[in-house]
Parts: structure tokens; C-alpha cells; sequence
């Protein structure tokens, strides 16, 4: 399974999630599997095709 979907559909539920803290959108960094929050310095796992949307899950982005 593709962490990253190629279905139309799919892109378009990544691309409609945002940031839990900022509610900013999320943009999608593939090298790293997650979906990143510049203005609240997080970075959010996608596990397994799934983003994981939780600031308790979250990597800060200066690690």
C-alpha cells in the first residue's frame, strides 16, 4: 500500500486536512512519510497509509 494514494479522491483528502493547532493546510513530504505544519513547527506521521493528525503524535521540526 502507497502512503501517498494516487487516487483523485484521495489527494483531495489529503490536501483538505489542516493543522490541529494552526488549522493551516498541511503540505505532504513524501521523502519523510509526513504531512508538515510550518507555521506550528510540527510534522504528522502518515502510518501505514494513514495520517495521523495528532499534535500527541507529532514530531517537532527542528529533531
Amino acid at each position: 500500500m502507497s502512503a501517498l494514494p494516487s487516487d483523485t479522491a484521495e489527494r483531495r483528502m489529503l490536501e483538505a486536512l489542516v493543522c490541529p493547532q494552526t488549522h493551516n493546510p498541511l503540505t505532504y513530504d513524501a521523502d519523510r512519510q509526513e504531512l508538515v505544519s510550518k507555521a506550528a513547527g510540527l510534522a504528522f506521521p502518515i502510518r501505514d497509509g494513514i495520517p495521523i493528525v495528532l499534535i500527541d503524535e507529532a514530531r517537532m521540526l527542528d529533531e
